[in-house]
């Protein structure tokens, strides 16, 4: 599993500034397979799309 901010291993160290800043903004990266994904911001919400596993929303 990766970092859905920025994109290194979960295990890989302290995320704990990834989990606050998540919490005001979209993920960057997919946590499957690190692959950053595209994203679009509007004003009810975002959406995030992986190539390999799809879209996420928020």
């Amino acid at each position: 599993m990766y970092c859905d901010r920025c994109g290194r291993a979960v295990v890989d160290g302290d995320h704990t500034a990834c989990a606050r800043a998540r919490e005001l903004e979209p993920p960057r990266y997919c946590a499957l397979c690190r692959r950053r994904m595209v994203v679009q911001v509007t004003p009810t919400g975002w959406t995030a799309r992986c190539a390999e596993h799809g879209e996420r929303t928020g």
